[in-house]
């Protein structure tokens, strides 16, 4: 953990659930030796670019917070440079309850997850919307995707304030198709070999039977 994300959520109510609970002097020895954590490294940058999907908290004008879930092929997040990320916001269900947020407050929470691992790397950062600004067109051509039939609305550019690693204890594995086909693949390979010898073997049994008169 870095200094900058403690800094940001580890408030003074927090600080007092970790004294009643024991860790505040482990939290305060790691924050004396900790780097400062506000720029991505490479292996945060590596693991974002092997993601399909993450998921997005924000705040709105009511100050309730709103998770939502953005998905699509892996590298749809781009690490423009180790300070900001970005990606294509695509057409959906057309309720703007995080672009709202955004403008009142540009504020985020992600967390990029793992499951097969049960890795989570949480990210917090600061939105800017490129929509109908002199940048957008530029950055929409940029990020344009390879199925023609996804509408680019705007660009989302993350400024990125701190970042943390998560332990794997309670997070629970899960696999996509495309996980799964990397495991079964050689398993069905497999499969198909040995039917395919077993049948070899079955005709050679078959000829060497004596013929009845």
């Amino acid at each position: 953990m870095g200094r900058r994300f403690q800094e940001l959520t580890f408030t003074p109510l927090v600080k007092e659930h970790q004294k009643e609970h024991g860790s505040l002097h482990q939290y305060e020895r790691i924050e004396q030796t900790a780097p400062q954590g506000d720029t991505l490294g490479p292996p945060e940058q590596d693991f974002i670019k092997r993601r399909d999907g993450f998921y997005m908290a924000s705040v709105s004008e009511t100050g309730w917070p709103y998770v939502q879930h953005r998905g699509g092929p892996k590298g749809f997040v781009r690490v423009i440079n180790p300070g900001l990320l970005g990606f294509a916001d695509l057409r959906g269900n057309k309720q703007y309850v995080s672009l709202g947020n955004f403008d009142h407050d540009p504020r985020v929470a992600l967390f990029f997850m793992d499951y097969p691992y049960q890795t989570r790397l949480k990210i917090l950062g600061r939105v800017e919307v490129h929509e109908h600004d002199s940048e957008a067109p530029a950055l929409i051509e940029s990020f344009r995707p390879t199925n023609k039939a996804d509408v680019i609305e705007r660009v989302i550019l993350i400024h990125v304030e701190a970042f943390d690693w998560n332990c794997p204890q309670h997070i629970t594995p899960r696999y996509t198709m495309e996980e799964l086909e990397e495991t079964l693949s050689p398993v069905r390979d497999r499969l198909r070999q040995l039917e395919a010898e077993n049948a070899a073997l079955r005709e050679k049994l078959a000829k060497m039977e004596p013929q009845s008169t």
